[in-house]
C-alpha cells in the first residue's frame, strides 16, 4: 500500500502557496492507519523504548498507537497552558515570533528512553524544541518518527544533526 495515496493534499491552506498534507484520510482508513503505525515502529523494533512522546495534536493519535505497539508509556507534548499539572517547557523560534511547548514535570524518569512521534516534519522547529524539552527532563532520545517528510525544508536533517535517529514514511516535494 502506498501511504502517499491516502494522504489528502489541500492547496493554499492555511495560506496561498502552501500544500497542506492532511493525514485525517489516512487515519480514517483502517488498513492505512495500521500500516502507518507498524511502519513507524518497525525501524526501531528491538530498541528499548520506555516512553513515546507525541506532539500535539496528530502526534497524540500516532504516538498513542505507537506506544501501544511498543508496550511503552505515552507523554503528551502540548502548547503552553494546556496541561493541568506542574509542567516544564521550552520556547522556540517561529518565522515571526516564538512559541512554547510543555510536558508534565513528572512525565518521565531520568534516563528513560524516549521515541518522539508526529505526523509531519517540516522545518523541524517544533520537533527540535520537543527534543530539547525531553532532554531537559532527563530523557535519552532514541528515535523520532514521522509519517510525512518535507525534505526541502530540512527538518529531518536538522534532527539528525542533533543526534536523533529519524525515520519517515512518505516524502512530498514542496510545502
Amino acid at each position: 500500500m502506498d501511504l502517499s495515496g491516502v494522504i489528502r493534499t489541500i492547496p493554499d491552506y492555511p495560506k496561498p502557496g502552501i500544500m497542506f498534507r492532511d493525514i485525517t484520510t489516512l487515519l480514517g482508513d483502517a488498513r492505512a492507519f495500521r500500516r502507518a503505525v507498524d511502519e513507524l515502529v518497525q525501524p526501531f523494533a528491538g530498541t528499548k523504548v520506555d516512553k513515546v512522546a507525541g506532539i500535539e495534536a496528530r502526534g497524540f493519535i500516532l504516538g498513542g498507537a505507537a506506544a501501544h505497539q511498543l508496550s511503552a508509556g505515552f507523554i503528551p507534548v502540548r502548547k503552553r497552558g494546556k496541561l493541568p499539572h506542574r509542567t516544564i517547557g521550552v520556547e522556540y523560534a517561529l518565522e515571526y515570533g516564538t512559541d512554547a511547548i510543555e510536558m508534565h514535570a513528572d512525565a518521565l524518569a531520568q534516563g528513560e528512553r524516549v521515541m518522539l512521534v508526529d505526523d509531519l516534519i517540516a522545518t523541524g522547529g517544533t520537533a527540535l524544541a520537543a527534543v530539547d524539552l525531553l532532554r531537559k527532563a532527563g530523557a535519552e532520545i532514541v528515535a523520532a518518527a514521522f509519517v510525512i517528510d518535507l525534505p526541502e525544508l530540512g527538518g529531518a536533517e536538522r534532527l539528525r544533526a542533533a543526534g536523533v535517529p529519524v525515520s519517515t514514511l512518505v516524502a512530498f516535494d514542496g510545502h
